[in-house]
C-alpha cells in the first residue's frame, strides 16, 4: 500500500532500524542477500574510476603538452585515451551499474538475490577481462576499432561475466513476490538482455572496411542508449520516488518512454557518419530515428519534472536526490542535443570537433555517472548498516562533480562550435585552428583535476564506509518515511496523466 509521506530532512542516511517498521523484513532480507556481490562490484567500479580518471588526466594534460613523456610509448596520447575510455566505459560505470542493478532487481521483486555466487564469480571474470583490455592497449595490443579497442578475448570475459549476472536475475525473477512489475524491472529486464546481445554481434560478425565502421558506430551509440541508460532511467524512477514520499507522476508516459527508447535508440548512430561513403537511406533512416528519440527523451522528462514538483525543497538535504536530479536534467539535455545534432546541416560544422567530445561527456558523465554516484549513496548505506562519515565531504563530492562537468561541457561545445566554422573557412590555416583549442583544452584538463578530486573523495567515503571500525551510526530518524512504508512498486495503481 502506498503511504506518501513526506520525509524529514536529512542529508543521507539510513531508515531505523526497527521490526515494526512495515516492509523492515524482507528489506533487510533482501540487503543481506545483495550486500556482497554489490559492493564487491562497487568496489571495482570505484577502482576503474580511479584508474580511468588518472589515465584521462594523462591524456587531457598531453593535449596541452604534446612533448610531456613523449618517450614512453605506453603512454602516448593514442594509447592513453583508449585505455581511459575502456576503463571508464566497461570498467566504472558498467560495473557500478551492475552493482545498481542487482540491488534494484532484488528490492523491486521483494525477493533476496538467488545466485549470488554467480554473481560474485561475474564480478572476477569482468575484472580479469578488464585487466587484459586495458594492459593490452597500453602495451599497444589495441585493434584500433573505437570502443573496442581491447582483444577479444577480454571481452569475452565480460560477456561471460553479463551471461551470468543475467542468469542470477532471471533466477530471482522466478520467485519474485510482488504482482505488478514496477517500470524500473522493466528497463533493468531490458538492459541486461541488450548489452551482451550488442557485444556478441559486433564481436563475432565477419566485418570489415565501411561496414565495420556502420557496426562501430551502431554499437558504440548503443552501449550509450540500450545499456547505460536503461541502468540511469531505471534508478531515477526508483529514487525520485522513493526520496520525495511520492509517487511517479504518470505509468502511461513511463511506458511510452520505455517503449519508444526500446523502438528508436537502435537505428541510431549511423548519423555519426553523415557525409561518408555510405548508402543515402541508411543515413537518412538514422537521422529519423535520432530525431524520434525526443519522444522518450521529453516523456521521461515531463514524468520526472511532475514527480518532483512540490518536492524540490528536498535537493537541499538529500545529496543522493540532488546527485539523480541532476542526471536526470542532464538525460533531458543530451537527448536533445543529440536529435538536433543528427541532422546533416549541424553535422557540417560539429563533425570531427570538440563538440562530440563534449556530448559524450554529456551522457556518460553528467547523465550516467552522476546518477550512478546517487544510487550508491542511497545503497551502500543500507548494506553496511552505516551512514556516510562525513556529510561535508558528500556535498564537497557534489559540487566538485556537477560544476566541474558543466564548465567542461560548456567549453568542449564552444571549442566544438569555434573549430567547426574555422574548419570549413578554408583560408584559415588548420596549425592557427589547433593553436585556437588550447584555451579550451586547457579548461578541459583543469575541470578535469576537480573531477578527478571528487572521484578520490567519493572512494575515501566508500572505504570509510565499508571498513567495519569506521563510519558513524546513523540517526534513527534519517529517511524514516521513505522505509516506513513508500513503496514504488505501488504506484501502478496510481494515477496517470
Amino acid at each position: 500500500m502506498n503511504h506518501p509521506i513526506q520525509p524529514p530532512a536529512v542529508l543521507t542516511g539510513l531508515p531505523p532500524k526497527s521490526p515494526g517498521i512495515p516492509g523492515y523484513a524482507w528489506r533487510q532480507e533482501v540487503d543481506r542477500s545483495t550486500r556482497l556481490p554489490v559492493l564487491t562490484f562497487t568496489a571495482s567500479a570505484i577502482a576503474w574510476l580511479l584508474i580511468g580518471s588518472a589515465i584521462a588526466l594523462l591524456a587531457a594534460f598531453k593535449l596541452d603538452f604534446p612533448d610531456w613523456l613523449a618517450g614512453q610509448a605506453a603512454l602516448t596520447f593514442g594509447r592513453v585515451r583508449p585505455a581511459h575510455l575502456h576503463a571508464t566505459i566497461y570498467g566504472w560505470i558498467s560495473m557500478a551499474g551492475v552493482g545498481i542493478m542487482v540491488w534494484l532487481w532484488a528490492r523491486l521483486l521483494k525477493t533476496p538475490l538467488r545466485g549470488q555466487w554467480l554473481v560474485l564469480t561475474a564480478a572476477v571474470l569482468w575484472n580479469t577481462g578488464l585487466l587484459v583490455g586495458v594492459t593490452a592497449i597500453l602495451a599497444g595490443g589495441s585493434t584500433g576499432v573505437e570502443w573496442l579497442e581491447m582483444p577479444l578475448t577480454a571481452f569475452l570475459f565480460i560477456v561471460a561475466a553479463l551471461l551470468l549476472v543475467a542468469i542470477a536475475m532471471v533466477w530471482t525473477l522466478i520467485h519474485h513476490r510482488v504482482e505488478h512489475f514496477y517500470i524500473s524491472v522493466w528497463y533493468l529486464g531490458a538492459g541486461m538482455l541488450w548489452m551482451p546481445f550488442l557485444l556478441l554481434v559486433v564481436l563475432l560478425a565477419p566485418q570489415k572496411g565501411l561496414a565495420q565502421a556502420t557496426a562501430n558506430w551502431w554499437f558504440a551509440h548503443n552501449v550509450v542508449g540500450l545499456w547505460l541508460t536503461p541502468v540511469g532511467l531505471a534508478t531515477a524512477y526508483y529514487l525520485i520516488p522513493r526520496i520525495t514520499g511520492k509517487p511517479i507522476y504518470s505509468y502511461n508516459l513511463a511506458y511510452l518512454g520505455f517503449w519508444t527508447l526500446a523502438l528508436f535508440f537502435g537505428w541510431t548512430g549511423v548519423h555519426h557518419l553523415a557525409g561518408g561513403p555510405l548508402p543515402q537511406w541508411l543515413e537518412a533512416v538514422s537521422i529519423a530515428f535520432s530525431f524520434m528519440m525526443i519522444i522518450p527523451v521529453v516523456a521521461v522528462a515531463v514524468n520526472f519534472h511532475k514527480t518532483m514538483t512540490g518536492s524540490f525543497n528536498r535537493l537541499k538535504d538529500s545529496v543522493a536526490l540532488r546527485f539523480v536530479v541532476f542526471g536526470a536534467v542532464s538525460y533531458t539535455v543530451v537527448g536533445l542535443i543529440g536529435a538536433v545534432q543528427s541532422f546533416r546541416v549541424y553535422q557540417e560544422v560539429v563533425h570531427f570537433t570538440q563538440h562530440t567530445v563534449a556530448h559524450a561527456h554529456l551522457g556518460v558523465y553528467a547523465f550516467a555517472s552522476m546518477i550512478a554516484f546517487g544510487a550508491l549513496y542511497h545503497v551502500v548505506p543500507r548494506l553496511t548498516g552505516r551512514d556516510w562519515e562525513s556529510s561535508r565531504l558528500v556535498n564537497l563530492h557534489f559540487w566538485v562533480a556537477a560544476g566541474g562537468i558543466t564548465i567542461q561541457w560548456a567549453a568542449l561545445t564552444i571549442a566544438g562550435f569555434t573549430q567547426g566554422l574555422q574548419l570549413l573557412d578554408p583560408v584559415i590555416p588548420f596549425v592557427e585552428i589547433a593553436r585556437s583549442l588550447k584555451p579550451w583544452l586547457l579548461v578541459r584538463s583543469i575541470t578535469g583535476v576537480f573531477l578527478t578530486a571528487g572521484h578520490f573523495v567519493f572512494a575515501w567515503l566508500l572505504y570509510r564506509n565499508v571498513r567495519p571500525s569506521s563510519a558513524v551510526r546513523t540517526r534513527m530518524n534519517s529517511t524514516a518515511a521513505q522505509e516506513a512504508g513508500f513503496d514504488v512498486s505501488a504506484t501502478i495503481a496510481q494515477r496517470s496523466a
